[in-house]
């Protein structure tokens, strides 16, 4: 009997000696828009399929939030303190001071962003849209961004027009339906939702062109020096997470809809659309669409002056394939 228990003993020392090298740290990270928009899919389908443990990092959870300052201030909080953001607030934080490193690119296109009225409307494209109170999200936003941006390269008078903020994508959709406005914002996945309901009056690629980035991946510059390794693997495996989507869509909207408790039917129709639209970049950062986000802050009166964008970014931790070719 005493050998069996010293042989016991013996073995659980050994695996408490194992477990600490062999088992991975769950950890949490922040998404915007987690669970309403599609920003967070690769990371969903990352988590799903192993990409992230394969990297050697476990997570297991999604901060959200509704976007803008907030999935920054949660970054910030966050043990884990990387996050995909608008690449508007992120800038705005690193103006204010905020500790942070952008460190990957995000979704690249706003070919899922257009304007709508009802079935029965006049308005038929850009042009029509003078003397018309038409929506956008608040103050400052990327809507608020495009529809000026869009306005000012069709040659519209910017007084002529009277623009509106209509409060979220659900409340802009309410507002043509009612008539509060003759046009307004739309996107995925209201538009494949809801599409039978309105009509298009245009879409910002359309005037603009498809190449903008939206959301960006940021760290701490503490996190930087004290986890490169981790920061690494969450960007190796949303890299995998994107391209799994592109190969294998349904199953990856089916991935998706589960952890967004959506329906899949609907989740499938609008991945069929971002795959069209390349909407998920790898996570290479393109300087071409990120110039064009900072264009839109300044329009707005949210930045002043290019981005010095040496000082800001690191992308060092990008896979070899995604590092700039110099």
């Amino acid at each position: 009997m005493t050998q069996f228990w010293t042989t016991i003993r013996a073995a659980l020392a050994a695996l408490l000696l194992w477990l600490p090298s062999a088992a991975v740290k769950a950890e949490t990270i922040t998404v915007t828009h987690w669970g309403a928009q599609f920003y967070g899919a690769p990371y969903a389908v990352a988590k799903e399929k192993g990409f992230f443990k394969e990297a050697g990092i476990d997570i297991t959870g999604f901060l959200t939030s509704t976007g803008g300052g907030t999935s920054v201030r949660n970054t910030l909080a966050s043990d884990l303190p990387y996050g995909e953001v608008a690449l508007s607030a992120a800038l705005e934080a690193i103006k204010a001071g905020q500790p942070l490193k952008i460190v990957n690119g995000g979704v690249e296109s706003i070919g899922d962003i257009l304007w709508i009225a009802k079935p029965d409307s006049p308005l038929t494209g850009i042009k029509d849209l003078a003397g018309k109170r038409v929506g956008f999200t608040a103050p400052g936003s990327v809507t608020n961004m495009l529809i000026l941006m869009s306005l000012k390269k069709a040659g519209i008078d910017l007084k002529s027009v009277q623009i509106v903020p209509a409060g979220g994508i659900g409340a802009n959709l309410s507002a043509v339906l009612t008539g509060a406005l003759d046009a307004a914002f739309t996107g995925e996945p209201v538009w494949t939702q809801e599409k039978a309901k309105v009509k298009p009056v245009f879409w910002a690629k359309d005037v603009l062109g498809p190449e903008m980035t939206q959301t960006v991946g940021v760290v701490t510059e503490d996190f930087i020096k004290s986890h490169p390794e981790k920061i690494r693997a969450i960007i190796s495996g949303r890299a995998k997470g994107v391209a799994y989507i592109y190969a294998h869509t349904d199953e990856a909207a089916d991935i998706t809809a589960k952890a967004y408790n959506m329906d899949p039917k609907l989740v499938r129709a609008v991945f069929q659309h971002l795959k069209e639209i390349q909407w998920w970049g790898q996570g290479d950062l393109r300087y071409k669409g990120m110039n064009r986000m900072a264009e839109g802050m300044q329009i707005v009166g949210k930045l002043s002056g290019d981005v010095d964008w040496s000082k800001i970014v690191d992308t060092s931790f990008l896979p070899k394939e995604l590092q700039p070719k110099s």
